[in-house]
């Protein structure tokens, strides 16, 4: 036998033993199909994590929005118990305030809107309270509506206060004082409002005791006396206080009169009150904007 017939069975050999080992290494006919099935699965799961996880934050969300609703209606159920303890105050307070407010029929008025708005914002807090915690949609949607016309109906009493500002100048006082006083008339309701105003303070007039130097129905009514006995100086002020010396006082003795006028008087009383319940406006209207937003917002994330 020679070389050539003995190599060649060699050779065909090892070319079928390298058909083997390169048949072994490639993947087998379903090999891509299995691949593929795997990464779709892979691929949903993925995306179920990431549902999920955005459901978690769109739930976090949510619970934040539910705890800052409940916060601000807290605080409009403080503001509205505020309104309604100062509405109670000025209606029935012994001091004789009330006979001023109810003397004067813009004063009444404003009492009892602000005893209104007071229990008002009361109970709209309390449900704004009930219905974030509950997340009810029907009580959420019925505070929105509500504080939006409370809203509107203060924004248009302070531009209406703004627009009417002149009304309360010391002139419009002083005209309206000589015009309308007639003394120890405690029938009359000005005259009496303006008694009350006079002995409570410790003022006379609006400017003063000159004011009713040129006051016609009082000089015509007293004509001996130069003021009224309401601002004659007592030993206490109050209607019961005894005159120091109430003679005197009306025959023009500056010593025993209250000299300073009622405008200044008054004024300087309450002129940290008026910043105060400037600020109070302001911030109750931003509290029930914020609500209304939050209200709407959870109202929407309700499903």
């Amino acid at each position: 036998m020679s070389d050539t017939e003995v190599s060649q069975p060699s050779s065909t050999r090892r070319l079928l033993k390298q058909e083997i080992l390169i048949d072994a290494c490639l993947p087998q006919p379903d090999f891509w199909k299995r691949t593929s099935i795997a990464l779709k699965a892979c691929h949903r799961e993925t995306g179920i994590i990431g549902s999920s996880s955005l459901e978690t934050m769109e739930g976090d969300c949510l619970s934040c929005m539910k705890y800052l609703m409940f916060v601000f209606n807290f605080f409009i159920f403080l503001g509205g118990a505020c309104l309604l303890g100062v509405g109670i105050w000025v209606i029935v307070d012994p001091t004789g305030f009330r006979e001023i407010v109810a003397a004067n029929p813009l004063l009444f008025t404003g009492a009892y809107i602000m005893l209104a708005m007071g229990a008002m914002l009361f109970l709209l807090g309390f449900l704004g309270c009930c219905g974030a915690v509950r997340e009810n949609k029907c009580l959420l949607l019925f505070f929105f509506m509500f504080i939006l016309l409370i809203f509107l109906a203060e924004l248009s009493a302070a531009i209406l206060a703004f627009i009417f500002r002149e009304n309360l100048t010391r002139e419009f006082f002083t005209k309206e004082l000589k015009k309308h006083y007639q003394g120890n008339n405690e029938t009359d309701v000005f005259s009496s409002t303006w008694n009350s105003v006079m002995i409570t303070f410790g003022c006379c007039g609006v400017n003063g005791p000159e004011d009713f130097e040129t006051a016609p129905h009082f000089r015509l009514l007293h004509s001996d006396d130069v003021v009224p006995e309401a601002c004659c100086l007592r030993e206490l002020q109050t209607r019961d206080g005894a005159f120091v010396s109430k003679e005197d006082c009306l025959m023009g003795k500056d010593m025993y009169q209250n000299r300073q006028g009622c405008y200044t008087v008054i004024l300087n009383s309450f002129e940290t009150y008026v910043y105060l319940a400037g600020a109070l406006a302001i911030g109750v209207l931003a509290i029930e904007l914020f609500a209304m937003i939050f209200a709407m917002c959870l109202f929407r994330g309700i499903q």
